[in-house]
């Protein structure tokens, strides 16, 4: 799987992820299992409703998610990351 940082992402990630070390390398970890097997049950994928119909995400910690979309097959474009609160909203 190919994955794609959009600008949305790379500057949430900058603002919430990227000073916390362990959760960066929490976050790494994740995409890794994301890359290789989408339907592991540790990243718990699911399908988003709603406002965010059409996208999905996963899981990086118990409350921080990362929000995608699939360009294709074996790409996606990482959209978002953070809080359920903050990615939800």
């Amino acid at each position: 799987m190919r994955v794609i940082l959009a600008a949305s992402f790379l500057k949430s990630y900058k603002k919430r992820i990227q000073w916390n070390t362990k959760l960066d390398r929490q976050m790494a970890r994740r995409v890794d299992l994301f890359k290789t097997n989408q339907t592991n049950p540790i990243i718990h994928d699911h399908v988003l409703k709603g406002n965010k119909l059409g996208l999905r995400a996963f899981s990086v910690t118990g409350d921080v998610r990362i929000v995608y979309h699939f360009l294709s097959n074996d790409e996606a474009e990482f959209l978002d990351i953070g809080s359920h609160a903050q990615v939800y909203s």
